[in-house]
């Protein structure tokens, strides 16, 4: 791939995007779904022809009201060396999921790609920009190369061959190396980190809660420890009173994780209502519902498990002492 880092226009019309100089494989390797129309072929790069392929945002902004297809835009600066080219075919937007974002980092939507042979005869090797009382010359053959392999098992060696081989041909480290199973294995271990401080959070807050719980239930203990020697003296054993607390607590827990629930999905629903107020982009959320049984599980499992010592200590009261408690 050569980014020939010429203008794109098309009539009056200037788009806000990256001309690529590249071979036909590039669609297939960098994974680049089209819309409709079709790629630039093997016999088009050879016979140089002047066409080609364009993202959707390119789409978007120089033809919003018309059919791209057959349309001519225009590649380069007038007055210097440009391409007249034809339109062929426009690729389906490709945003977060596109597996060559990340790697090239920038807008894949703004590409227009056209065969590498037409920007080789028709730029060189030399790009000149013209600034403001300066110029610009930079000497660049290629911008990116892409290698594809059989296995995922060969990615980690053929990163290392292309780093070999590209140190030993060039004098000055200006370039690099970039393997998707590397970004990758760096994504899930930054994900990792993550879920163990979420985790970590979450822990400590059902803890705290707990803990809070507990005290509660500490303190009615205390008020209703006449009510639980009557209870006792007219015949109730232990594990009724284990067995009333415990349903307290439990009842008291799911009501908290009923009201979180509630108050959890209202957020999820009008998160991205409220980022559409402040923002172009979209931020779609999702409510599961093993996340909404999970929430009534882990509060039952924290009534029972912070209730049982409040509940045990009501049940090893002497009844005769709890009757004369003021």
């Amino acid at each position: 791939m050569r980014n020939t880092e010429q203008k794109v226009t098309y009539g009056g019309t200037r788009a806000n995007a990256t001309a690529v100089g590249t071979v036909p494989e590039v669609f297939d390797v960098v994974n680049l779904p089209l819309s409709r129309g079709r790629y630039f072929t093997e016999l088009d790069y050879e016979q140089e022809s002047r066409v080609c392929v364009i993202g959707a945002s390119v789409a978007q902004q120089l033809f919003a009201s018309i059919d791209p297809i057959g349309q001519e835009v225009q590649v380069g600066t007038s007055g210097r060396p440009t391409v007249i080219c034809t339109v062929v075919g426009v690729l389906e937007p490709t945003g977060l999921r596109g597996q060559g974002q990340e790697m090239i980092g920038r807008d894949l939507d703004q590409d227009l790609y056209f065969p590498l042979s037409v920007a080789q005869d028709t730029f060189g090797d030399m790009i000149i920009k013209l600034q403001p009382g300066s110029m610009e010359r930079k000497n660049i053959e290629l911008t990116d190369v892409w290698l594809q392999v059989q296995d995922v098992s060969d990615v980690e060696n053929a990163a290392l061959v292309a780093q070999k081989i590209l140190a030993d041909s060039h004098e000055r480290l200006d370039y690099t190396v970039k393997a998707p199973i590397q970004i990758l294995r760096a994504a899930e271990a930054q994900q990792r980190t993550w879920n163990f401080l979420l985790i970590t959070i979450a822990s400590l807050s059902l803890v705290v809660g707990g803990i809070g719980i507990m005290n509660i239930m500490l303190a009615t203990v205390t008020e209703r420890t006449r009510e639980v020697g009557i209870r006792r003296a007219l015949g109730a054993k232990r594990r009724h009173i284990v067995l009333q607390f415990l349903i307290e607590t439990t009842v008291i827990t799911l009501a908290g994780g009923l009201l979180g629930v509630a108050l959890g999905v209202s957020v999820s629903m009008a998160l991205p209502w409220a980022m559409s107020l402040v923002s172009t982009n979209t931020y779609p959320t999702k409510v599961t519902a093993w996340s909404v049984i999970g929430s009534f599980l882990i509060s039952g499992g924290i009534g029972i498990g912070f209730g049982l010592y409040p509940a045990y200590t009501a049940a090893q009261m002497n009844p005769i002492e709890a009757l004369r408690h003021e």
